[in-house]
């Protein structure tokens, strides 16, 4: 991000129980720089997965989050609203053939490094409830931390869009809502550091500039 680009930083939360201290961290934490910097900071429900959400949660964590005087530009957007997007984002990348739906086991892919085998990868449509995963296992993706320095990372596995029991997955969910939104700013928790050169990967296959990163240490 450029001194002529605005800031637009978010904090998205699983409501699958309360704002958790680690969590809080990190919305403190975004919700600061976005401050120093004269940015927005945006606020996005991470609704995507009903059986493990705890009734109520949302509520509690948007009041959790009011308590502690962090006020977000613009409504909450809910990903639950947000499906047509993400099923014209695999639209998009099933035209560019690099979906597959896949009934691999995880330990046939780990068998197979990384990548289901041949036969998911060469078939385009299926009768049985299947995973679809995007083709981009190989290489590295190089991006640098604010906090954490120069990070490489392998990516082993083609990654799960979509999951066998019908629900949107995290790591589409997140690039395509961040590339809607505009988001050039992301604070978030160390446990997803290992994830984020899937994430810029797919940012750049959809042809769009990943956000910087800044990875809590907590």
């Amino acid at each position: 991000m450029n001194s002529t680009t605005p800031y637009i930083g978010r904090f998205a939360p699983s409501p699958s129980g309360p704002l958790h201290f680690g969590s809080l961290v990190c919305a403190v934490g975004s919700y600061l720089d976005a401050l120093a910097h004269g940015g927005h900071w945006l606020l996005r429900m991470e609704d995507l997965d009903p059986p493990r959400e705890e009734p109520g949660a949302a509520t509690r964590i948007l009041k959790s989050l009011e308590a502690h005087g962090l006020h977000w530009h613009g409504p909450v957007e809910w990903q639950s609203k947000r499906y047509a997007l993400y099923e014209e984002t695999l639209s998009t990348l099933r035209q560019r053939q690099l979906i597959y739906p896949c009934d691999c086991s995880r330990s046939q892919i780990k068998k197979n490094g990384g990548h289901a085998n041949d036969f998911c990868r060469l078939k385009y449509d299926v009768s049985e409830p299947s995973a679809l995963r995007l083709q981009c296992a190989g290489g590295e993706e190089s991006f640098v931390d604010i906090w954490h320095g120069e990070q490489r990372q392998l990516i082993r596995e083609d990654t799960i869009l979509k999951r066998r029991d019908g629900l949107y997955a995290y790591q589409l969910a997140v690039v395509v809502d961040d590339i809607d939104q505009q988001i050039n700013q992301v604070v978030r928790g160390s446990d997803l550091l290992d994830t984020t050169g899937a994430q810029q990967r797919l940012f750049k296959i959809l042809g769009a500039t990943p956000p910087s990163s800044a990875i809590c240490r907590w």
